[in-house]
């Protein structure tokens, strides 16, 4: 019995070297400028994804998520901070958000802080000044994204529409894959997943299309040669805008009548813009197969937890708009799935209650059996996970910009502008948001029970980077 206490020690260190041994490891995919016209969101829908597709199949598709920014920099530090843009000040692409949220732990340095090995690959950050947007100690590996490997002039033959980035087409050959910013991304996170350690991983790949330039390689446009479905627009879609929608998006307004003015002196030009996005959601998707075939012959997909979300969503010309920077639907609206392995009952269900990606961080923690970080603005759908049918507490809340906010239930999308002006929506009859019906008096109930579920204070917008 001397030895007892001896034993002991050991039995217990032996339990708890057992239990982190056991936690899953995390596959965390970052999608840019995916909107829900994939097929994830239905057959009718004309982007083909079948890897995406493939993946929901092993977990839960959240067919109602949505971004908390419709812009690339507040919604990714949203995510990767568990922190809300009216929270943090974090409204433009140009904002400091690492000096906005200095005091608090992203997602993968909360994990490298409980025995995690963290690695980021791509664009997880928005790539902005050079990499001034990355976190180094966040992480034990990172690389940032590539450069765009772009033609000597533009493939559109539209010098003046835009900038270089304002491009379509098929690029580069067939065969020249390897030399695309996401082909190089993947293939790093590939290399991640063959190195063999003793730390669960925390595993992050940000993949850059659809993002403009929208260059995809041949066979990929080749995909939607036949009869292709345009979006579907409404006739004078900016009358009924209150001056709140006109004053944030009028400066966005340029893309499209830009597009307006090409397709007139270049006829087939809009098509090809819009077949050239489609081609280039199937190229992510592409991207997203390898990521997960090669995780499964790691030997590791049975203990690996995988989130795949969207930063925001995309109008090609749907509202007159294109691009995201909208509180619409199709600014916000994005793929989430979350697959855990260790619940199969939930492999292939839908989750149709409405969420926000502010749900990742803690859902992501409370998955892996991290303790909570009481930072966290959002909820976690751990409960979702095992039970989709079951609704959420709260309705999803999307900011763009100092004081403006949309709201999403099941039935409605609620916008309120800085200036008090509103926007009301009835999914029910109104998928496309053609009619506003804000103006209506029998609608403000609804405005009002949506209107409390918008923050009172709005934090001042912290400073950009120069």
């Amino acid at each position: 019995m001397k030895n007892f206490p001896v034993l002991l020690v050991f039995a217990l260190s032996a339990l708890l070297l057992a239990g982190e041994e056991s936690k899953p490891n995390v596959l965390f995919i970052a999608i840019d400028d995916m909107n829900d016209g994939i097929t994830l969101f239905g057959r009718d829908r004309p982007f083909k994804t079948p890897h995406i597709e493939k993946l929901a199949k092993r977990g839960v598709f959240f067919s109602r998520a949505y971004c908390s920014s419709p812009a690339c920099n507040p919604s990714r530090a949203s995510v990767l901070t568990g922190k809300r843009p009216h929270k943090t000040g974090i409204y433009g692409n140009r904002t400091d958000w690492r000096e906005a949220c200095r005091e608090v732990a992203t997602l993968p340095e909360y994990f490298r802080r409980h025995g995690y090995r963290a690695e980021g690959y791509g664009k997880l950050y928005h790539h902005h000044g050079e990499g001034a947007f990355n976190d180094p100690r966040a992480w034990d590996e990172f690389r940032k994204m590539d450069p765009q490997y772009m033609p000597d002039s533009k493939l559109n033959g539209a010098k003046g529409y835009g900038s270089r980035n304002t491009d379509w087409g098929p690029w580069p050959k067939d065969g020249e894959e390897a030399r695309t910013i996401d082909f190089k991304s993947v293939g790093y996170a590939l290399k991640a997943l063959s190195r063999k350690g003793n730390k669960p991983f925390f595993l992050a790949c940000g993949i850059f299309k659809p993002h403009s330039p929208f260059f995809a390689p041949p066979r990929y446009h080749a995909v939607y040669a036949e009869d292709f479905p345009m979006p579907v627009l409404g006739e004078d879609d900016w009358a009924d805008l209150p001056t709140g929608a006109a004053k944030l998006m009028k400066p966005k307004k340029w893309f499209w009548k830009g597009m307006e003015s090409l397709e007139r002196r270049q006829p087939g030009s809009y098509e090809r813009f819009v077949r050239a996005y489609a081609a280039c959601c199937s190229f992510a998707d592409a991207s997203v197969g390898r990521l997960v075939e090669a995780l499964d012959r790691s030997g590791q997909g049975r203990n690996t937890i995988i989130v795949l979300w969207s930063d925001h969503g995309f109008h090609l010309g749907e509202k007159e708009h294109i691009e995201k920077f909208a509180l619409w639907e199709k600014a916000n609206h994005v793929p989430l799935i979350i697959v855990d392995p260790r619940k199969p009952k939930s492999s292939g269900k839908v989750c149709s209650s409405p969420v926000d990606l502010t749900c990742i961080y803690p859902t992501l923690l409370e998955l892996c059996g991290l303790p909570p970080n009481p930072s966290n603005d959002g909820l976690s759908v751990v409960p979702q996970v095992s039970d989709p049918k079951r609704a959420l507490a709260k309705p999803a809340l999307m900011t763009y910009g100092f004081g403006n906010h949309a709201v999403r239930t099941d039935r409605w999308r609620y916008v309120r502008y800085a200036d008090g002006t509103e926007e009301l929506y009835d999914h029910k009859t109104d998928p496309h948001e053609w009619n506003n019906l804000a103006g209506d008096p029998r609608y403000r109930s609804v405005m009002d029970e949506h209107a409390a579920w918008m923050p009172a204070e709005n934090a001042k917008p912290f400073a950009n980077l120069r």
